[in-house]
């Protein structure tokens, strides 16, 4: 069996949100900071890394959000590895406040040598470390990220330059930087659509990620210029899930593509209600029929 790590977090009051809640990109923060933790558990601390000359990189993070986390609140995060192929590794992660279970998370990791940062293999002595009594003969299969629907005519694009804030010390955009850029997009959107923050807020309802399944292809350096374009699909009663992908158009390549189940809620009392009809009628371009 693997190695079980925990790590405990403090809410800040920095780390939460219009709702006063943690925000979503802050998870992904306590995850990172979790597997760096528990890797150095291990003998595996980012001296040795150095030393050695790889590092591991996010490629694929999905975070399933079950309660919400605020100001003040003792967050625990378990956290293990879960398989490792020939020169990646899957971690999970479980974030509890007192006995709940607040959210569950995975990152596919890939190892890589730090100069050319093309794959390399995971050495067996590594394995041992994380799993001193074997890995499981039966992990969670991977399956590939779900092929997003093609945009309709209404998707909405927009612009935005890497700052010196989003790189991490792998001199690229961290991955939780991503998120807060989803985010972000998402708010604009709304606008665009005739649906800015104070409208929504005046209308009694909040738009909140009930999960989110992201995929990093690429990696963005400081001053990119990026294109995030996004649209929605599967519009339910209180759900819907929005499509993103972000590009560098000066070379088109695709840096991170994501999809984020998106619930509906009263803002007194956070339980789902039903999509307002003249919100889904002034999206109508933007959504996929």
């Amino acid at each position: 069996m693997p190695a079980i790590h925990t790590e405990t977090f403090r809410v800040r009051h920095c780390e939460c949100d219009a709702y006063g809640h943690l925000n979503n990109a802050n998870y992904a923060r306590y995850m990172e900071e979790a597997a760096f933790e528990a890797s150095a558990a291990v003998g595996y601390d980012q001296r040795r890394y150095e030393a050695i000359g790889t590092l591991w990189l996010a490629r694929e993070t999905r975070i399933e959000y079950l309660l919400p986390l605020r100001y003040r609140d003792t967050v625990t995060v378990r956290t293990w590895v879960d398989d490792f192929r020939r020169v990646r590794s899957r971690r999970r992660y479980e974030f509890y406040r007192d006995d709940e279970l607040a959210a569950r998370a995975s990152t596919d990791w890939v190892y890589l040598d730090r100069q050319t940062l093309r794959p390399a293999s995971v050495p067996p002595e590594m394995v041992r470390a994380f799993a001193p009594e074997g890995m499981d003969d039966n992990p969670t299969p991977r399956a590939p990220f779900p092929a997003q629907p093609p945009p309709p005519p209404g998707v909405f694009t927009m612009r935005r330059r890497v700052e010196w804030r989003d790189i991490d010390t792998a001199q690229h955009v961290n991955n939780a930087a991503y998120l807060n850029y989803i985010e972000d997009a998402g708010i604009q959107v709304a606008a665009a659509f005739g649906w800015p923050m104070a409208r929504i807020q005046q209308a009694g309802f909040a738009i909140i990620a009930r999960q989110h399944h992201i995929e990093y292809r690429v990696p963005a350096v400081l001053d990119d210029e990026l294109e995030l374009a996004t649209w929605v699909s599967d519009g339910k009663r209180a759900t819907a899930i929005r499509h993103y992908t972000i590009k560098r158009p000066a070379t088109g390549d695709l840096i991170a593509q994501a999809s984020t189940l998106w619930v509906w809620v009263d803002v007194q009392t956070m339980r789902p209600i039903r999509i307002p009809p003249q919100f889904m009628a002034d999206f109508a371009a933007n959504i996929i029929p």
